[in-house]
């Protein structure tokens, strides 16, 4: 199979900073679209597989699933895309299309595996796959994105994880008009919750334990902000919320926020991938309500997504920075010190 020398930036140990790599890519083969990637989002799932924390971390890793570029090449049966197209590639760039799930259009939950962006079985060169932070990509077209022409293509590579992760949950229980929503945390993932939930109708209500950032929830669409630490504010919302997404990234205790939800409502976790504090059974017995998790979504609902942004002009609010300083910006995230999602300017890659 013929391939193509790309720059990248990646790390080759758990303790190891980013650096300079050259990898190899396919050339496109019949079903591929050969991309040029102008920018791509970081993402806390980055640091966590550069630095290990799910213990399940090939190396050399190349992360970066936040793909927004230029098609520069397609396979001879690709009719969707065409040289100069400007096209995503999000978290995932194979499923085996044959499982109950792939042909349900969730090909987050392939019943034998996704391929995901990096980190996953190459199935065409072999080792593992590489993602983002590199000046190239060629995927299968049945994996690659429309993006819309009048959004701001640098903001708009984050919506290929955090706005998924978010619209995913917000679209399978059908929240809408008249709903009332709330949105845990305010960060990467939060700040699109709060977006989508008001773009599609919803009273949205940020709940967070920092008074400090109510002004900007409020800018970002939330009708209220409902503090968690003020016990007589969260006394006087219990069972009034028909939908709540829940973003904060570590162990926390959600019955507080249980307590919030109506008769039969659901509370949804996007962003704990560890384990929860103890859960109180009585908060669920005592109304028949649910709490859920969501990951991503198809390729479809992926695309839904761009269209409902395309047509609401719906972006990431993002910090753009160079290839050449994104250890600093991984400190960044970590503390928490960025509104609210990071995205490299490929261009500096190729200096």
């Amino acid at each position: 199979m013929n391939t193509t020398q790309h720059k990248a930036y990646g790390a080759k140990t758990k303790d190891a900073n980013l650096e300079p790599m050259q990898i190899e890519r396919r050339e496109p083969g019949s079903d591929d679209v050969k991309i040029e990637i102008l920018y791509c989002g970081i993402c806390h799932s980055d640091i966590h597989q550069v630095r290990n924390d799910w213990k399940n971390s090939v190396y050399p890793v190349i992360p970066g699933h936040e793909i927004i570029g230029k098609v520069t090449n397609v396979g001879t049966n690709v009719s969707r895309f065409s040289e100069g197209d400007l096209v995503g590639v999000g978290c995932m760039v194979d499923s085996c299309q044959e499982c109950d799930s792939c042909k349900k259009d969730l090909e987050q939950f392939c019943e034998n595996g996704a391929t995901f962006t990096y980190n996953s079985e190459d199935k065409h060169l072999g080792g593992h796959t590489y993602g983002g932070y590199s000046t190239g990509v060629t995927v299968n077209q049945d994996f690659v994105l429309k993006v819309p022409e009048n959004l701001d293509a640098k903001a708009t590579a984050p919506l290929l994880c955090a706005g998924i992760t978010t619209w995913s949950p917000l679209s399978t229980w059908n929240v809408g008009k008249g709903d009332k929503v709330g949105v845990v945390g305010l960060g990467g993932l939060g700040h699109m919750g709060i977006k989508f939930a008001n773009a599609l109708g919803a009273y949205v209500v940020m709940i967070t334990t920092s008074p400090s950032k109510a002004e900007d929830a409020k800018r970002l669409g939330a009708h209220e902000v409902l503090l968690s630490t003020d016990e007589d504010a969260m006394k006087s919302h219990t069972g009034t919320f028909d939908f709540i997404l829940n973003t904060v990234p570590v162990g926390h205790d959600i019955n507080p926020y249980i307590n919030l939800l109506k008769i039969d409502a659901t509370m949804v976790m996007v962003g704990a991938v560890e384990p929860l504090e103890a859960v109180n059974g009585a908060g669920l017995i005592m109304g028949r309500k649910r709490v859920a998790g969501s990951l991503i979504g198809g390729i479809k609902e992926t695309q839904e997504m761009l269209d409902f942004c395309g047509e609401h002009n719906i972006v990431s609010d993002i910090e753009m920075v160079d290839m050449q300083e994104a250890n600093s910006a991984f400190e960044r995230v970590v503390n928490a010190d960025v509104k609210y999602r990071f995205v490299i300017d490929m261009a500096s890659l190729k200096n």
